[in-house]
């Protein structure tokens, strides 16, 4: 009830007036039933700039500190967090990634859309970096089909370590759905899930034309961090532009979900 609200009486006239942004594809999102929309992740503006162009109730899986952070700037996160239906996630572990997992299959199982970033973490530079596994073992257990999703624009209006957006263009485009019914019963087997997560993000890759890296988001910026301070906008390390092959077999030992 509350997220509906929320949603209806502030998101909604807030961005659709303000902001305007446009939708592409969205006849792609099921009215009925479970999928897995599975986006790029820009800016903090991802986190309801999506939620507003679909009329079903999206359920995100969202990092735990999000509803830890101190003081009032924490609480009022915590509490946009809640608004908006989010699931906090604890991402410290493997035993805390499966349990995000089971998390998921909850809300899948009941039906409903969940909405998840696969790159784990936003991107610190509009580059779109390489998907965690968790995505995979969500949709091969569930059964649910996958809705690539690319954001368009959200980084120019609210890059990280920006607090308040830019009123810019901003293109929120959904993809064809994604089947991977043919891997039914493969959720445990590494190879598979690395294929299928390689293949959603060339999906999210051919929607949002960003630059693609081969490495996880996390350890570029970890990588990033330990020769200069972050980089702003206006100052972005674009390095090369590799492509991930759709069927690409990759053993990955992460079973991490993004958050």
């Amino acid at each position: 009830m509350f997220y509906f609200a929320f949603k209806s009486v502030v998101l909604i006239p807030l961005l659709r007036w303000l902001f305007r942004p446009r939708v592409e594809g969205l006849r792609h999102v099921p009215q009925t039933g479970a999928a897995i929309i599975a986006g790029n992740h820009l800016s903090f503006s991802d986190h309801f700039m999506m939620p507003v162009m679909v009329k079903r109730r999206i359920t995100f899986l969202a990092k735990m500190e999000y509803f830890t952070g101190p003081g009032l700037k924490g609480r009022l996160t915590a509490a946009f967090f809640r608004g908006i239906g989010a699931i906090p996630v604890d991402r410290s572990g493997k035993e805390a990634a499966q349990a995000a997992v089971d998390t998921a299959l909850g809300v899948l199982g009941r039906g409903e859309l969940l909405g998840i970033y696969p790159e784990g973490t936003r991107s610190h530079d509009g580059r779109l970096y390489k998907g965690k596994v968790g995505v995979a073992a969500m949709a091969l257990e569930s059964g649910a089909p996958v809705i690539p999703c690319a954001m368009i624009g959200t980084f120019e209006s609210q890059p990280t370590g920006r607090l308040l957006p830019r009123i810019v263009p901003i293109t929120i485009r959904f993809g064809e759905p994604l089947d991977f019914s043919r891997y039914a019963g493969m959720h445990d087997q590494r190879a598979v899930l690395r294929a299928v997560t390689d293949e959603i993000m060339y999906a999210i890759l051919k929607l949002s034309d960003q630059e693609y890296v081969d490495t996880y988001a996390s350890e570029a910026k970890a990588a990033l961090h330990a020769v200069r301070p972050p980089a702003g906008p206006a100052d972005r390390p674009w390095g090369a532009r590799p492509v991930p092959e759709a069927g690409h077999l990759e053993a990955d030992s992460s079973r991490s979900a993004a958050a």
